[in-house]
């Protein structure tokens, strides 16, 4: 347990592929375990395993983003069908007889948007967790207070089971103080709210569907990666993307502050706006019709016609 403080997790691997000087604290949260016999390290090398032998492998992602670990992972199976990011891609599948229905774990509040059709443009600073991070109460209280103190208007989605300890509850002062900049609500859709021109920054947990969602919606993020593979995530979306910032584990209300205020009106907030909007413009090409994500889809579309499904039961 020393190597989490004694910054032995900052220690860098210059020979994984498809990655640049990756950090150890920067893999998944799996992988970093020191049990050999835990459930998901070994479903994880078993899913390593069956790579090789797979007939395609399908990834909600495009090249441009990922193009290094693509070319990495093509050395292990060739066929690879990149197909994201899948938000852009309804646009081109969505019709009349087949919609698409929200994948959200979460029954959604529509209030918020009413409350953003409000707000000037790029000045509300949207806060989620994702769907199965928890906090504490102490970390609850201080991006509470690190909110408050930025000034900066902001819609939060707090889920009934985000804190740990359920009887934890925003300090009432906090709520009182804010009330005038603020809304809360246990859920959103987030796809709606992330494109939203009154939305300006994103304070996200780092999950996968979150970021690829920001790159849609071209919002910049403060990264405060929780599990799994979000500490990937947000190593990517701060260092190799440029369209984030990363907040300690151990956070504080300062912090939050500090950074809240950079992303929506300092000039690495501008930087990082920029370049998820650079990013946006790619994911845009590569799901039009002629773009690679587009022809993947196409190509995988035909594969599964001519694939023989075996049922069973």
């Amino acid at each position: 347990m020393s190597q989490v403080t004694n910054g032995y997790l900052d220690t860098t691997l210059d020979w994984v592929p498809g990655t640049k000087n990756i950090r150890l604290r920067d893999f998944p949260s799996f992988i970093r375990t020191t049990d050999l016999n835990d459930f998901m390290i070994n479903f994880m090398i078993s899913e390593v395993e069956a790579v090789p032998k797979a007939k395609a492998i399908i990834i909600n992602t495009f090249d441009a983003l990922e193009k290094d670990v693509l070319d990495a992972l093509s050395s292990i199976n060739p066929v690879i069908y990149s197909v994201g990011p899948l938000q852009l891609m309804t646009n081109h599948i969505q019709n009349e007889k087949h919609t698409l229905t929200s994948l959200s774990l979460w029954k959604e509040d529509l209030e918020c948007i009413k409350w953003l059709d409000k707000q000037e443009p790029n000045s509300v600073v949207y806060v989620n967790f994702g769907s199965i991070t928890v906090v504490t109460a102490q970390q609850l209280t201080e991006f509470a207070w690190g909110l408050a103190n930025s000034n900066k208007s902001f819609l939060w989605a707090i889920r009934p089971d985000l804190v740990a300890d359920d009887s934890a509850m925003l300090p009432p002062e906090f709520v009182t103080e804010t009330e005038d900049r603020s809304m809360l609500i246990s859920w959103c859709p987030q796809e709606e709210v992330l494109k939203h021109p009154a939305v300006g920054g994103f304070l996200t947990h780092s999950g996968w569907n979150s970021t690829i969602e920001s790159i849609v919606a071209g919002v910049p993020v403060i990264c405060w990666p929780f599990f799994a593979e979000q500490q990937t995530n947000c190593r990517y979306s701060c260092v190799e993307w440029g369209m984030g910032m990363e907040i300690d584990n151990n956070v504080k209300r300062d912090e939050v502050e500090e950074l809240v205020k950079e992303l929506m009106d300092g000039e690495k907030g501008k930087k990082m706006k920029e370049k998820v909007l650079e990013w946006r413009k790619k994911a845009e090409e590569a799901t039009a019709p002629v773009g690679l994500s587009f022809m993947n889809f196409e190509e995988l579309v035909k594969l599964l016609q001519n694939f023989k499904f075996v049922s069973c039961c």
